[in-house]
Parts: structure tokens; C-alpha cells; sequence
């Protein structure tokens, strides 16, 4: 079976792929680079581990549902958009066995049969397979948001790459939201400038220290106030630690200034 690549994806804002009109056309690009991501991929994998940025716990938290419900952690948005399912199945097997990797690795791990899927999951799940046939599971954050132990969590579960298994970390590269739009294009092109020459262009040892040390970037709290859509990004790196990344999708004018990008960590095998 061949090892797949993580992923970082910024995952836009609540239910997009279920809006129309003028708002829905704001995702066209981060829509295409989707729908691009699960050609590159070709077969369906045997499943997906999806960390995002909205769940997080005291201790990381895996979901163990067959039939995962669906939490609508949005607000604003058109009626339709509360009533929306994406109806993939769980994987209870999956989530037995990232619990048995983070505990041999010493990290603590709970299983949830209750949890669903939030926003940051169906986004970009809704547009790869639309068809929902293939198995999700997620995996929650742990509150504090600590990098180093976010990278433990993405070395642990390194091992399922090779098991079909595809890790996605889904948040923002920019997730400021009293600075959106146009007040958002000075800070987020520095970040994002950042996180090119971080992710891409430096060896995968300077990567790490530059990623634990992502406080101390260009305009770093403001384009993450709170890392909650920042560090899903350690999970995928962690979890490919040694291998190189590219930039799969990388917007300039999101929403009317923001500057948006999302990355691959390891080659297709």
C-alpha cells in the first residue's frame, strides 16, 4: 500500500460548500484546489484522520462513532446550512488504533462515540468527495495549543500513512476575524511569506525549530490571536516530518485581502 501525504488546509469560513450566489463565489479558487487535491491523491484512501481546528480537549480525543452526527458550530449563515449532512461513515476501528499509537507513545488518548463533524471537517470533505463514501474520523486538538506536543501527536501517528490512511490538519494560514479583508492584507502577506520560506524552502530540521518558534514570525499574533487554526499545521508536519512540502493552494485576495495558503508534506508513493 503506498504512503500518502499530509496535508494543511485552510478550510474557509463554516458551511461554504453548501452556500450559493455571490458569497459562494468567494471559494472558487480554494474550491479548485480541493477538487485538485483528490486527483492528486487518484484512489480513494481507506480513510481520512481529519484534526481541526474546532475541537479541542484536556486530553486528545479521538472520535468513535460508526454514524458521526453532524455540529453545526456556525452562526450567521442561510437556514439550510443547520439542516446540511455529510453522511461519511466513522471508523471505530480507526479510532481504536490512533488511540493505540498516541498511548505507546505516551501520549494520553480518549475516545468519543458522541462527538461529529464540525465545519472545519465538512468543509473541505464536502467538496473532495462530495459522494461521502469515504470514512472520517477526527481527532481533537489539546487545549493549550502547545506546538511541541502537537508535533509528538503528528509523529505518533505517522504510522497510518502507510495503512491507507489519509492526515489532514484543517484551519486557516490567516485567522483573524476583527481583521478580515482589506485591514487583513499587510499581516497576513507577512505571515504567509513566513510560512512559504518555513514550510518549503528550509530543510525539514529548521522547519520544525522555525514552527515551534511561529510566535516570533512577522505579524504572528495578528494573522493567529489564538493558534487554534495554526496548529493542525503541526500535526501534518509532524507526521512527515523529513519530507518536503509544496504549496497547493495560495490566494492573494480572499475575501478582498487576505492571503491564504495550503500545503502538502510528503510525495505521492
Amino acid at each position: 500500500m503506498k504512503r500518502l501525504p499530509t496535508y494543511f488546509l485552510s478550510h474557509g469560513g463554516g458551511p461554504w460548500p453548501y452556500l450559493t450566489g455571490a458569497l459562494r463565489e468567494h471559494y472558487r479558487p480554494l474550491e479548485a484546489s480541493l477538487k485538485a487535491l483528490a486527483r492528486e491523491l487518484g484512489s480513494k484512501p481507506r480513510a481520512v484522520l481529519m484534526v481541526s481546528g474546532h475541537w479541542e480537549a484536556s486530553a486528545f480525543t479521538v472520535m468513535a462513532s460508526p454514524h458521526p452526527s453532524m455540529v453545526y458550530d456556525y452562526a450567521g449563515f442561510p437556514e439550510h446550512t443547520y439542516h446540511v449532512e455529510y453522511s461519511a461513515p466513522g471508523s471505530p476501528e480507526l479510532a481504536a488504533r490512533v488511540k493505540h499509537l498516541l498511548e505507546a507513545a505516551g501520549i494520553e488518548a480518549r475516545l468519543d462515540a458522541n462527538r461529529g463533524f464540525d465545519h472545519g471537517c465538512i468543509a473541505p470533505m464536502a467538496v473532495m468527495y462530495p459522494e461521502a463514501d469515504v470514512p472520517v474520523i477526527q481527532l481533537s486538538l489539546q487545549i493549550g495549543y502547545d506546538p511541541q506536543t502537537h508535533f509528538a501527536l503528528g509523529r505518533a501517528l505517522a504510522p497510518v500513512r502507510d495503512e491507507g490512511v489519509l492526515i489532514i490538519g484543517s484551519g486557516l494560514s490567516y485567522h483573524n476575524l476583527r481583521e478580515f479583508g482589506a485591514q487583513a492584507k499587510v499581516a497576513s502577506e507577512a505571515f504567509d511569506a513566513w510560512l512559504q520560506q518555513t514550510l518549503v524552502h528550509s530543510p525539514p530540521d529548521a522547519r520544525t525549530q522555525r514552527l515551534l518558534q511561529w510566535a516570533q514570525a512577522p505579524s504572528a499574533r495578528r494573522a493567529h490571536p489564538q493558534a487554534d487554526h495554526l496548529i493542525p499545521l503541526m500535526v501534518a508536519v509532524g507526521a512527515a516530518e523529513d519530507e518536503a512540502a509544496a504549496c497547493i493552494y495560495h490566494e492573494q485576495d480572499f475575501f478582498g485581502g487576505v492571503t491564504a495558503s495550503s500545503f502538502r508534506f510528503g510525495q505521492m508513493r
